[in-house]
């Protein structure tokens, strides 16, 4: 016998008219905002390899968590994307329903202390459209961030021009999603097949894993990605570089930059040990370390999103 599941059917999914959201559109930097420039030398090197993986077009990788979205940055993302200083797009499952929302209502994040009390954390209706979308979409090629993208791009959506997603359409750049199941807010709705998801993300996947295979030469950036950045990449690299070693070809020497809040002290170019607690932290032994050691470098920036991000963009464009 199976084990007993929760009957979705019981739930009350509300309007999003009806939730008090955290975040406006005023909460996006405009290109033209003030920006407080990043002490860390570091910065300028990573710079400089983007501006060179993109002259010898190779892959630049930005591979992000949720809060580069909260923290305002979608147009400087886009703008990079216009630029064609970035090649793909990874976000995990929390961002594209952040992007989403934005493109709708020009709102979004509902506060998790006083929804969840009463159960409502997550249960509204127009977020829940993403399942539809996504259902829909197995029957095409599309991958989960494509089909997303082509719905906000397509249709009656009043800030398009905000969404990290439909610009991936628009300009045939991947913006993949690596789910989670169970980990995001439309995974609650009657609506969600897993099964659909699932396999959209797969193909996102193998989407990404694609790319990668192109990223001698070039550049990986994590974004505030603690988990499912080091993990997706870690994989498709294994899967680039066993291809390669087939065709008698080498994927070493690039430059991985991981952009986040932890402070990992001055040196960072070896793991620390297991009794270290950072060792748990996958970005530093994953993006900085193991994947680099056969002739990649690795820098860390540490900062709020709403700085690193736009500082980095200004050295590259201004």
């Amino acid at each position: 016998m199976p084990y007993k599941r929760f009957d979705r059917s019981k739930l009350i999914i509300e309007p999003l008219a009806d939730r008090a959201n955290d975040l406006t559109l005023a909460a996006i930097q405009d290109l033209d905002a003030e920006i407080t420039p990043i002490g860390n030398p570091d910065l300028r090197t990573v710079v400089e390899a983007v501006q060179a993986a993109h002259e010898r077009g190779s892959a630049v990788i930005l591979i992000m968590g949720a809060h580069v979205i909260r923290r305002g940055n979608s147009r400087f993302i886009i703008d990079m994307m216009e630029r064609g200083l970035i090649t793909h797009v990874a976000m995990n499952g929390a961002g594209p329903i952040h992007d989403y929302e934005f493109a709708l209502i020009g709102k979004t994040t509902e506060s998790v202390p006083r929804y969840i009390r009463t159960g409502q954390f997550g249960m509204w209706q127009e977020t829940g459209i993403i399942n539809t979308i996504a259902n829909a979409a197995v029957a095409t090629e599309m991958g989960f961030g494509e089909a997303l993208g082509t719905a906000i791009l397509e249709g009656d959506f009043p800030n398009k021009e905000v969404s990290v997603l439909a610009t991936g359409v628009r300009l045939q750049v991947p913006v993949t999603v690596h789910i989670g199941i169970g980990q995001d807010i439309i995974h609650q709705h009657p609506n969600c097949d897993g099964a659909a998801l699932g396999e959209l993300s797969y193909r996102d996947f193998l989407t990404f894993a694609e790319s990668v295979t192109n990223l001698e030469g070039g550049v990986l950036l994590n974004f505030g990605s603690a988990v499912m950045g080091p993990e997706v990449y870690l994989k498709a690299l294994s899967m680039a570089r066993n291809v390669a070693r087939q065709e008698d070809r080498s994927i070493a020497n690039f430059t991985t930059a991981v952009f986040d809040l932890p402070d990992l002290g001055s040196d960072f170019e070896a793991e620390p040990p297991k009794t270290d607690a950072r060792y748990y932290y996958r970005p530093w032994k994953t993006i900085l370390v193991r994947t680099v050691a056969d002739g990649g470098e690795g820098y860390y920036i540490q900062g709020d999103h709403r700085e690193t991000f736009p500082s980095m963009w200004k050295l590259l464009t201004q």
